[in-house]
């Protein structure tokens, strides 16, 4: 049995690597594949899915020292790969498997859950009908002990993947690798990241073209972190903080019609652009004076923060104009015995004691969880007939993460003013009070301060959350904007690139 693995191993090894003089280990190179076909947007889509394992090779660039677990979606009834868009897709965390969008969003399966995201048993998954694999053939990767994927040479530092420069030059690589593999030069090229996967896409886009040669026609950041832009040490603070963060206190308030009647009557895209102007226009210009404005600019100020909140001026007031978010997912439904998640406030929480400065869980992701980890396991060893005693990691050990030099959202722009091929979607959901929708906006004009590539930025929310996908109505909007993106990115053949 043995010999038979070992020839198989040899037979999906290069020969370039072959004529190398290394051992391989035993799992860090195989993959299985299956067929299937989906409908989507009424019409039949014959696909083959490929999942299994690709190395990450060292220095020398013959010795595996990790391996990526990675499934690859291919429609089968397409003769020429050279005009076939590839989108190549990452999560998170950092310490974020792949699962999420995987098996919730652009690919040719998603969760059972019921229309608003919420788990439903038994678990398991169904067709997608919105699957973006009619337009563009779709490789979900989990980085270094996220998933299935392992470091493999145990005496290679942790440090050469877990950092925010680290990250991206092992996957430039690896990325390379499975582009060469699969012949998919010529193709038309996205990358997708979610959540700190932008960070990831974000510094892929330059470490692909200037150091791998490989040229993107397009990057598409879900609920974007900051990429490094007006961030500080950490999460955005002080009056730019404080003042970005109240338009996802308005969504989330009027979500819960906790808005006075005036606004809580309007539709939600006018309350938000009404609590942007005054974000921007009007708060931001006060809270940069301080301590040092007047009593009743204050108490003004107070009491129409509360009014796009939800939060009385008292508790505004006393935290000085600056609303913390885990206060306001505890204060929000206090009345109520309830708490708001993090990652999507529709989700209500349940905490020991109504007191507190913060909810004692994250609700939304309790029920993520429900849902992923069950559908996942089944999903690779029933319907992708992959096998194998690994853990699968929905959030892995990367820990410490090297988060010094991000400077990722400079990385972006850069690609960008070097490629004139290249454009950048946002795609943020209003309920998400982890990385918030105003913020996306913010970072988004802020990547290129001239302005002179604004025409190849967009920006698109939806009523949801961090994932907002998994709410029917977005799933379907949410891919059709990404068809959008690379049917509006594609020049037509034969056209030059031009500023």
């Amino acid at each position: 049995m043995k010999s038979i693995l070992l020839i198989l191993l040899v037979l999906t090894i290069p020969n370039s690597v072959l004529a190398q003089d290394f051992t391989l280990p035993e799992h860090a190179d195989r993959s299985v594949t299956t067929s299937h076909e989906v409908q989507i947007n009424g019409k039949k889509v014959p696909y083959t899915a490929t999942t299994g394992y690709q190395p990450v090779f060292g220095d020398d660039e013959r010795t595996p020292i990790a391996t990526l677990n990675y499934t690859f979606y291919k429609r089968t009834d397409v003769s020429d790969d050279a005009t076939r868009p590839l989108v190549i897709s990452f999560n998170g965390g950092p310490g974020s498997a792949s699962v999420w969008m995987h098996l919730a969003y652009t690919g040719p399966k998603i969760l059972r859950i019921d229309d608003e995201g919420f788990p439903i048993q038994p678990y398991g998954i169904k067709d997608n009908p919105s699957s973006i694999l009619d337009v563009a053939d779709i490789v979900f990767v989990n980085p270094v002990n996220t998933g299935f994927s392992r470091i493999v040479d145990e005496e290679v530092e942790r440090s050469t993947f877990f950092g925010v420069n680290q990250d991206i030059d092992y996957l430039a690589k690896w990325v390379n690798l499975f582009v060469t593999r699969t012949n998919r030069w010529r193709s038309p090229k996205y990358l997708i990241g979610e959540s700190y996967g932008t960070t990831r896409v974000s510094g892929l886009a330059l470490a692909l073209q200037n150091q791998q040669w490989m040229y993107l026609n397009g990057v598409i950041l879900v609920s974007p972190t900051e990429l490094g832009i007006h961030n500080g040490t950490g999460r955005r603070e002080g009056p730019l903080g404080a003042s970005l963060r109240l338009p996802y206190f308005t969504a989330a308030a009027w979500y819960h019609k906790k808005l006075p009647s005036d606004l809580q009557s309007k539709d939600l895209d006018e309350v938000l652009l009404m609590s942007e102007d005054y974000a921007v226009n009007e708060l931001m210009p006060i809270l940069v004076k301080g301590g040092f404005i007047s009593d009743s600019e204050k108490q003004k100020a107070a009491e129409s923060m509360a009014r796009y909140s939800g939060i009385a001026a008292e508790e505004i007031l006393q935290h000085n104009l600056d609303l913390p978010t885990a206060f306001f997912w505890k204060e929000l439904l206090r009345s109520e015995g309830n708490t708001v998640g993090r990652l999507d406030s529709r989700y209500k929480g349940l905490d020991r004691t109504d007191a507190g400065e913060s909810p004692d869980f994250n609700s939304e992701l309790t029920s993520w969880l429900h849902s992923f980890t069950p559908a996942v396991n089944y999903y690779f060893k029933n319907e992708l007939n992959f096998n194998t005693d690994l853990k699968y990691n929905m959030f892995g050990p990367v820990r410490p993460w090297d988060s010094s030099g991000d400077n990722t959202g400079e990385n972006l722009r850069q690609a960008m003013a070097q490629n004139p091929y290249l454009h950048t979607m946002v795609q943020s959901g209003y309920y998400d009070g982890a990385t918030k929708y105003f913020d996306a906006k913010y970072t988004m004009w802020q990547i290129d301060p001239s302005g002179k590539m604004k025409d190849r930025f967009s920006f698109k929310g939806y009523r949801s959350g961090h994932m907002m996908y998994l709410r029917a109505e977005d799933l379907v909007n949410a891919n059709n904007d990404i068809r959008d993106f690379i049917k509006n990115s594609l020049p037509a053949p034969g056209t030059p690139a031009k500023y």
